[in-house]
């Protein structure tokens, strides 16, 4: 009898690697769920210099299941560097990186293992769902209406609408893709899931989209890095990965124009919302912060200042005096509401 690629277990389909940095206290919920797909998932703890109970956690994990789940320890070097870690010691076809206070719905990852054989695809694509802290609805972010379902596709097939962005949580990619390309990720930098999206686009040729709620990203933690508080302190963190995203897409040739689009729209979201942190912070150090962002890019591309300085984005966070500061905020909040988001 002819086994399945779900069957055989030298046949690993999908390296997920789990960044850890104290996460002794959820890091159990995110491994259990990517245990249940079995030997087709590659399980890569990476352990990022943890100082509580996380690397006996990964260690026992890996002495029960042998086969399926590796420990890296590593000196702290960001969420970033555990990334390229778990990069480096892949062997599956495809890579995901699943931050260990979030996990995968069982039902969904055995869904994604099904489809993936038949695709050889650079980036799968999957629903994410905001798993906030106190709330009982949770919010699911689809792509039905902008991606095409059933079939390979490429850029020209994208619609996504504006303000409505592929994140870390929703993307699989190719394995070599990532590899051959030789993706780099700064260390002790927070927010660069970002970049780790944004860097590989230009290699990516087909897609394929899954209506599957997939990722479950736990948000509302008092220190998570989408916490508003959070992101103040570390404001100067997402301005350095802003600046490395305006500059990386300057520094390229990009002939595909319906990836252009994409890309100076992902450069404007991520730029919306480090201005919308700053207004927000409201001080004379983070207004200043905040021109300077803009006159950053300005300087770098003019042609995607233009493109993003008047957008409805470029437009919502730029409007004049303490009067627009505080309508830019409100519509900020109104959306908050609305998506659940942070």
């Amino acid at each position: 009898m002819t086994r399945t690629p779900l069957e055989d277990e030298f046949v690993t389909l999908l390296s997920a690697v789990v960044p850890c940095y104290n996460s002794e206290d959820y890091m159990g919920r995110c491994v259990d769920a990517l245990l249940t797909g079995g030997a087709a998932v590659e399980i890569i703890i990476v352990d990022d210099g943890s100082t509580d109970g996380t690397a006996a956690i990964a260690d026992g994990y890996a002495a029960r299941y042998p086969q399926q789940v590796r420990a890296i320890h590593q000196p702290n070097g960001g969420h970033g560097a555990a990334i390229m870690t778990g990069l480096h010691a892949a062997t599956g076809d495809y890579f995901k990186v699943v931050d260990s206070d979030d996990w995968l719905d069982p039902a969904a990852l055995q869904k994604v293992l099904s489809a993936l054989p038949q695709n050889s695809v650079d980036m799968f694509i999957c629903n994410y769902v905001y798993d906030k802290v106190g709330k009982k609805h949770k919010q699911a972010m689809n792509f039905r209406r902008a991606l095409p379902q059933n079939r390979a596709f490429t850029w020209q097939d994208v619609k996504l609408p504006p303000g409505k962005y592929l994140l870390m949580h929703s993307v699989i990619f190719r394995t070599r893709l990532l590899q051959e390309m030789h993706l780099t990720l700064p260390r002790h930098t927070f927010y660069v899931d970002n970049l780790f999206v944004f860097k590989p686009l230009p290699y990516v040729h087909t897609m394929r989209y899954l209506d599957a709620d997939l990722y479950h990203y736990f948000i509302g933690r008092a220190d998570q890095s989408v916490n508003e508080q959070v992101m103040i302190k570390r404001i100067d963190q997402q301005l350095q990965v802003n600046r490395a995203m305006i500059t990386y897409y300057a520094g390229r040739q990009i002939q595909d124009a319906h990836l252009a689009r994409y890309m100076q729209s992902y450069v404007c979201i991520v730029t919306g919302i480090s201005s919308i942190v700053l207004l927000n912070d409201g001080s004379m150090a983070s207004l200043t912060k905040h021109h300077a962002l803009w006159q950053f890019m300005a300087h770098t591309d003019a042609a995607l200042y233009r493109h993003v300085r008047y957008s409805i984005v470029g437009w919502g966070v730029n409007m004049p005096g303490r009067g627009g500061r505080r309508l830019s905020l409100a519509i900020y909040h109104m959306l908050q509401r609305f998506y659940s988001f942070n």
